[in-house]
């Protein structure tokens, strides 16, 4: 049996199995949101090497402002946010409303699937750094791989909160409709008023930190509303519209950076916190993607393309927690050999580009890789007991210090 055979069995297997109520769409769009996040940190992300072997962080959008636009489309939290949103209260509406079971239960098993895999990714490798430091890996390097393991967890932590905040979201959403978003817009509207207006000198950074919550529940919530049923076409077409208009008002009235991620040596960033400039390319994504949602869902009818997106669906948090690790292990080995073009060199030229656009295929194999053995934590740990938690939540928490630069 040939290996397209075998392909075309394994996804008619899969789409057989697929129950007939599960909606494609929504699954569709968590798996291109979660595809973008590998992808955006792998091509917008590098590294440069300094005289004594160690790596540092580097981007290329430090030397291509031409790269920006490419974050606009890489830059797909807001969708992800809405995603969730939506599958959480009828997640929520199933167990609770209709079954009987309690808020407390239900959080608690979301929450368990969030924790379980970030706790496996942060005790692994806190246990790797003595073992790679006595294989000679310096420092630098470590410091420099344990933030970009522990940089895409920020997420899971502020999408935490906002899941537990879902019995609120769905009350808001079945009082006041698709409006119960505009109080978290306002919000980040002032704050970003506040650190960028007139009086941003007289401000304290951690101001910018009240935009985490309600920037990113944003999406969330408008999630929530879409799964009751509150935002029709007509308001996924003001959505569409209205983000379009006030995104391009923010750059070329208000000169937002352009780039939707950070920016080695840049004062100002869109996503740390969020900006309304998120909020705004958030609402143009979700309007979008509510559009689009018949379309996609009669796509995925077909089996070749309905099987990746419930693999990629299955390994959620497999892929976010440890594709920067599949990075880390090309590129610390690759240290050792020096200058390697598109790995190891700094991204200040069109040659870089094109290597890591080789290399892209590489990375995914090694995530591939990577998350068969790793994708257990996914899972309930039914082996674990009380003593193994404890170690892993230390080794984590050790870990965290470690990477926040605060031992």
């Amino acid at each position: 049996m040939s290996i397209v055979t075998t392909l075309r069995t394994s996804a008619s297997a899969i789409d057989a199995k697929t129950p007939a109520h599960r909606d494609r769409a929504i699954d569709g769009l968590r798996a291109l949101a979660l595809l973008a996040v590998p992808l955006g940190h792998w091509l917008l992300g590098g590294f440069s090497l300094d005289a004594q072997g160690a790596l540092h962080n580097a981007s290329p959008l430090s030397s291509f402002g031409f790269f920006a636009p490419l974050s606009w489309v890489l830059q797909m939290l807001g969708i992800f946010f809405l995603v969730g949103g939506y599958a959480s209260v009828l997640s929520y509406r199933r167990a609770v409303e209709e079954r009987g079971g309690s808020t407390g239960d239900w959080l608690r098993g979301r929450l368990a699937r969030l924790g379980r895999p970030v706790l496996g990714v942060t005790a692994v490798c806190a246990a790797l750094i003595p073992v790679l430091y006595a294989l000679g890996v310096p420092t630098t390097t470590l410091h420099t791989g344990s933030t970009l393991v522990i940089q895409p967890l920020w997420f899971v932590g502020v999408y935490t909160v906002i899941t537990a905040l879902t019995p609120y979201c769905v009350r808001a959403a079945r009082k006041l409709g698709a409006w119960a978003a505009a109080p978290l817009l306002g919000s980040v509207a002032v704050i970003d008023f506040l650190r960028y207006g007139p009086y941003a000198d007289a401000m304290p950074y951690w101001l910018s930190l009240l935009n985490l919550v309600p920037g990113w529940m944003f999406a969330y919530q408008l999630g929530v509303c879409w799964g009751e049923k509150r935002i029709g076409r007509r308001g996924a077409w003001a959505l569409l519209i209205g983000g379009t208009a006030l995104f391009a008002t923010l750059l070329l009235a208000f000169h937002y950076p352009e780039s939707m991620v950070g920016v080695p040596g840049e004062a100002r960033t869109n996503s740390h916190p969020p900006s309304l400039l998120v909020l705004a390319l958030a609402a143009a994504q979700s309007g979008a993607a509510m559009l689009l949602r018949d379309r996609i869902g009669r796509l995925l009818r077909r089996p070749a393309l309905w099987a990746p997106v419930v693999v990629i669906n299955l390994s959620a948090m497999t892929i976010l927690c440890w594709h920067q690790t599949a990075l880390l292990t090309a590129a610390i080995p690759g240290s050792f050999a020096g200058a390697i073009p598109g790995l190891t060199t700094s991204p200040d030229s069109l040659g870089w580009i094109a290597a890591r656009l080789a290399w892209l295929p590489v990375l995914a194999g090694l995530l591939v890789l990577i998350g068969r053995h790793t994708r257990g934590f996914e899972a309930p740990w039914k082996r674990a007991t009380h003593v193994r938690r404890a170690l892993a939540g230390v080794l984590a928490a050790g870990f965290a210090v470690f990477a926040l630069g605060l031992a």
